[in-house]
């Protein structure tokens, strides 16, 4: 039985040429919006946290949950009309979920949207 002998993709030697070419298509590649960058917007939202500019989530979830009772299932950080607010919703005792919109600077609860509240909300 006759073996065949594996052929070598690229013969020969590698110009410098070329290897510097695939170097750059390489850093180009990783140069791309959203392909091995930086945590931005993370890195923005750390320092604002430090800054005291808003709340650490941390400290939103331990307010919320000492007044109602729930399982957090969504957590969101947006803006609306230049405030900054955390979107959290709780899934309840009884299985409603409610949303609630909380300053994140403050703290302040802003909005609450859902069902059965009532069922939610600590004695």
């Amino acid at each position: 039985m006759k073996r065949l002998a594996a052929k070598p993709l690229i013969q020969g030697r590698i110009s410098l040429p070329f290897c510097m070419g695939i170097l750059c298509l390489l850093g180009a590649t990783l140069s791309l919006p959203g392909f091995a960058q930086p945590d931005t917007e993370g890195q923005r939202l750390r320092e604002e946290v430090a800054a005291g500019r808003i709340l650490p989530l941390q400290s939103i979830l331990d307010l919320l949950l000492t007044d109602y009772v729930g399982e957090v299932i969504s957590v969101e950080l947006d803006m609306d009309d230049g405030i900054r607010l955390y979107e959290i919703e709780l899934l309840g005792p009884q299985g409603q979920i409610v949303e609630f919109e909380i300053a994140a600077r403050t703290g302040v609860i802003m909005k609450i949207e859902g069902s059965n509240l009532s069922g939610m909300k600590r004695p």
